[in-house]
């Protein structure tokens, strides 16, 4: 049987897309719908409740553009909502921080984890929780570090300035000082910038992103639900944002593969 419904993915922004990109990579013949809710962007700053309404929002609109599965590609969001959305959607919903979790538990080699995210991902606790759920006996210390305008440099395309790497060496130096060995990108976004934050961290320290973890995820689950795509057709892929068309389409091209076929924005969820 052949699901050819697509994968939908949203985000506050643009931060997403190395989510989006890694399920192309391990899903090459899904067709995928992504939303990046660059309106109202940035998520990090605002009431958890807010997020968790807006995250809701896109969610059923996404199924609305029928969607087979909903991944929340944002942090922030998968902090403030993913039982929200799961309990508004009659699809499944994959969130991108027990992946990441996951991944980092298999990299540490001494049991002392940096997290990096926005202001409300790390207030939220829930790398914490979720740590202590998949780490029962507490072996593994989690050091979290705010990085609010690391956000801001990737939605203006800046990932290489000398102001991003002074940034960068400032919010990080907590976690060198906790001398750890492993570093999780709480924040979609921060992919875009491994480059600086390897510059600042050092060579020993492993990076993980949820974004491929995600996507092996997301596989999993329309494996067992039998909801993969077997037409031999291409798959069509979509993005869309609330906000401005011209700055959408630019970063959207910087930042992925130029393999997408309709790009909209000033769409409203």
């Amino acid at each position: 049987m052949s699901d050819t419904r697509p994968i939908g993915v949203f985000d506050s922004g643009l931060g997403g897309l190395t989510v989006a990109r890694a399920v192309m990579e391990v899903l090459p013949n899904e067709s995928v719908v992504y939303f990046g809710d660059t309106a109202r962007f940035p998520y990090g700053p605002r009431p958890l409740d807010e997020t968790r309404t807006f995250a809701v929002e896109i969610a059923r609109y996404l199924v609305g553009r029928e969607a087979k599965i909903v991944v929340i590609a944002c942090n922030t969001a998968t902090a403030a909502a993913l039982p929200d959305v799961t309990a508004a959607v009659d699809v499944p919903v994959i969130g991108v921080i027990e992946p990441a979790v996951r991944a980092a538990i298999k990299a540490t080699r001494r049991c002392r984890v940096g997290m990096i995210g926005t202001d409300a991902t790390v207030a939220s606790g829930s790398y914490e929780r979720v740590l202590r759920r998949l780490d029962p006996g507490g072996e593994i210390e989690l050091v979290a570090q705010a990085c609010p305008q690391f956000v801001e440099f990737v939605e203006r395309g800046d990932t290489t300035s000398p102001e991003l790497l002074r940034l960068a060496d400032s919010y990080l130096t907590l976690l060198r000082v906790a001398d750890i060995d492993t570093l999780i990108l709480g924040c979609t976004h921060y992919p875009l910038l491994r480059a600086a934050i390897r510059s600042v961290v050092g060579d020993d320290v492993a990076i993980v992103s949820s974004a491929e973890e995600t996507a092996v995820a997301v596989y999993e689950t329309l494996r067992h639900g039998d909801a993969l795509r077997a037409d031999p057709s291409p798959p069509h892929h979509a993005f869309e944002s609330s906000g401005d068309t011209a700055r959408f389409a630019t970063l959207l091209t910087l930042f992925s593969r130029p393999e997408f076929h309709d790009v909209r924005a000033g769409v409203r969820p």
